[in-house]
């Protein structure tokens, strides 16, 4: 995974914080999907370098997992990766915009990850629009708190969730899609 995620920082595909530290930042996801049963599908928006969803892939490889983004360059880089990694039967790459996807997607979405898809507010709307109702949404948090009005989920039809699985300090931010 080390080497993967290196790849995809060389290329520009992720910033300059130390690998190990990213990973760790994933790991979080990882964490706060603890009572997702396996088979859920997982769709990472935003995948960029693949993180958190190669992470996901790696330590959770009982579920589905789709990594979305529009931009090619990435998208091919990332299917090479799980190419590489021999996930073909649990991880799809979709090359597509996510206002796009959710007027496409059939499936039933149990959980969206996103770590640095856009502005949170618009990131939180755009993932309460693609999971199913009572799925839950992942979105990295800053280090220094909240950033999440009640004017926000309101108007995603979410609401906050604590997972078992989440830790003191984690910068994650869960939500339950409530409508």
């Amino acid at each position: 995974m080390t080497e993967a995620l290196g790849s995809s920082q060389r290329l520009g595909f992720l910033g300059a914080r130390p690998i190990d530290e990213v990973i760790a930042h994933a790991r979080m996801y990882v964490r706060a999907l603890l009572e997702v049963p396996g088979g859920a599908l997982v769709v990472d928006i935003g995948s960029g370098g693949g993180v958190p969803g190669l992470v996901i892939a790696h330590d959770r490889p009982d579920l589905r997992l789709w990594l979305v983004d529009r931009r090619r360059k990435r998208t091919d880089f990332l299917e090479r990766l799980v190419r590489r990694y021999a996930w073909l039967s649990a991880v799809e790459v979709m090359s597509i915009d996510v206002a796009e996807l959710i007027g496409q997607c059939d499936d039933e979405v149990d959980v969206v990850v996103a770590r640095g898809f856009g502005p949170p507010d618009e990131t939180l709307v755009m993932s309460a629009k693609l999971v199913r109702v009572g799925g839950l949404i992942v979105i990295s948090e800053p280090p220094d708190g909240d950033r999440w009005s009640p004017e926000v989920l309101d108007a995603s039809g979410t609401v906050r969730h604590e997972t078992p699985g989440q830790r003191p300090g984690d910068r994650i931010a869960v939500f339950r899609r409530s409508t």
